[in-house]
């Protein structure tokens, strides 16, 4: 699998990673197997986050870890948090606690990567900026991150910290784009026009802040698949005419497509078979063609101006 860079780190991984959301459901030997298969696979960055499971997922690797031939140093672990019954949570006490509770569940002395969830209302930046230096000081957190944060967001962290935020996850697939859509419709009149993010993935770009794809394979708020989906006739007909073109697995064009944008953003893949995680790293070794994006783009359903 090729590799990249996160942000501007010194970490490199496979350019897909595994999201253990739902790594809970499996017994130790399932997900021993997995996480074997993954690294095989060359995916060697695990997404994990302190509510997975309700943390029974970090736990459940863990414990699986243990059982493979897989060292802690072969493999990047990543882990997030701020999201609690009902609020958001960037308070100081909050980080701390949920940064010592996923290392003990996760079994680890450190994580690589740590990301803020989602964006907390009362959010106070120098407040987050004292955790992340207790955090890195200490050793249990190698780099920090972001998810589902717009660019002014960012900022405003960022004026506070001394380094740089290294990741943002974001929502991203071939049928929910639009961090693309307003880049086609710039001064036009209509709804993709509109820009809703504040320009996050040009942002990400001018400032080496790697975005991490979550539900690749998702249509609406995690509403389901949409490969295979009836629902989305035109995409699935495209996708399983360039799967057949390039003899793959459709979801691998789905990862495919994502990988062809000259971003580098890394899809955030949660499966937990193995077999469908060995087709998805193929993706890796496709370069669609520019024609081929696009015709994908406009089976989604996207009209270019």
């Amino acid at each position: 699998m090729k590799k990249i860079q996160l942000g501007q780190s010194d970490l490199q991984v496979g350019e897909i990673s595994l999201g253990c959301m739902r790594m809970s459901e499996l017994s130790t030997k399932d997900a021993s197997e997995v996480i074997t298969n993954a690294v095989e696979n060359g995916v060697d960055l695990f997404d994990h986050a302190d509510i997975y499971g309700k943390g029974e997922s970090e736990s459940v690797f863990a414990e699986a870890l243990k059982t493979t031939g897989v060292s802690r140093e072969d493999i990047k672990l990543q882990t997030k948090c701020g999201i609690r019954k009902g609020f958001f949570d960037f308070s100081k006490e909050h980080i701390l606690e949920s940064v010592e509770g996923s290392l003990k569940r996760l079994n680890t002395d450190y994580v690589d990567s740590f990301l803020l969830h989602r964006p907390d209302a009362l959010m106070e930046p120098e407040e987050v900026a004292e955790a992340f230096t207790t955090l890195k000081e200490s050793g249990k957190v190698r780099y920090f991150g972001v998810s589902n944060q717009n660019p002014m967001q960012m900022e405003l962290l960022k004026k506070y910290m001394g380094e740089s935020l290294i990741i943002n996850q974001l929502q991203l697939s071939i049928v929910h784009t639009p961090m693309i859509d307003a880049g086609f419709n710039v001064n036009m009149q209509n709804d993709p026009a509109v820009v809703r993010d504040s320009n996050v993935l040009e942002y990400c770009r001018l400032n080496d802040i790697t975005i991490q794809a979550w539900s690749p394979f998702q249509h609406g708020m995690i509403e389901g698949p949409f490969v295979g989906n009836d629902a989305f006739p035109e995409v699935n007909a495209k996708l399983q005419e360039l799967a057949g073109k390039y003899d793959v697995t459709d979801s691998a064009i789905a990862i495919a497509w994502i990988l062809r944008h000259p971003a580098n953003i890394q899809p955030v893949v949660g499966t937990m078979n193995t077999q469908r995680m060995q087709d998805i790293a193929k993706a890796s070794h496709i370069v669609l063609s520019r024609e081929e994006w696009y015709e994908l783009y406009r089976a989604a359903g996207n009209d270019l101006p």
